[in-house]
């Protein structure tokens, strides 16, 4: 498995990184951490689909991304420890390489250069909260619902080729769009009509990936 975040590192100090590495392995619902939980490691993403997820103000779950293999998590535990502010979960079996705080920094105190990284994964979630920042405020609601329809049809595309079949629920959709789930029924009954998606219990077939991105721009 490789993950993007280390392609800056050499092929040695890559080989570090993952030697001090333990590899956690969760069941489908298995909770990573909790939101509150002391912040002391982050998460390579190795085999299966993990959910980050928030309390609202409101008290309610909200669903922020939906991460699959060569993405990451927790990476804020070595930049900066505090308690975690959010909770993530398996969404299927999954796998992992967990990097703790203590071992990394002994690991850095002698290659210095190897947190480099930890600068990369800085600017990627700058860059990320500013994205979503500006569609919160200036793209449709329907256009934003279809854009995290269209991320999720990457993130669980199979080689099989057409369905892409995604298996989350309507409110799941509705949380990472950030809107409500009787708003993405529209949406997607909509799409449907156009012979874009079928709707199923508990999951979303996209049947023309390249008419939903044509919808999504």
């Amino acid at each position: 498995m490789e993950w993007a975040l280390l392609g800056e590192l050499s092929d040695e100090e890559r080989r570090s990184v993952i030697a001090v590495s333990r590899r956690r392995r969760f069941s489908r619902g298995d909770f990573v951490f909790h939101e509150g939980d002391p912040g002391d490691s982050m998460h390579l993403l190795a085999k299966g689909r993990v959910g980050i997820r928030v309390t609202t103000p409101l008290g309610d779950c909200a669903t922020l991304m939906v991460l699959g293999p060569g993405d990451y998590f927790g990476e804020m535990a070595l930049i900066s420890p505090a308690p975690r502010n959010a909770t993530a979960v398996a969404f299927e079996a999954a796998e992992t390489l967990s990097i703790h705080r203590e071992q990394f920094d002994e690991l850095r105190a002698g290659k210095p250069g190897i947190d480099k990284f930890l600068l990369q994964a800085a600017i990627a979630e700058v860059r990320r909260l500013s994205h979503q920042l500006v569609e919160a405020l200036y793209v449709p609601v329907d256009k934003r619902v279809l854009r995290r329809l269209l991320d999720l049809v990457a993130l669980y595309r199979s080689e099989a080729g057409p369905p892409t079949i995604i298996p989350l629920t309507q409110e799941d959709l509705a949380q990472l769009a950030g809107t409500t789930r009787p708003t993405v029924n529209k949406v997607l009954r909509a799409a449907e009509d156009a012979g874009i998606v079928r709707i199923g219990r508990g999951r979303i077939e996209v049947l023309d990936a390249a008419a939903l991105t044509q919808r999504a721009r």
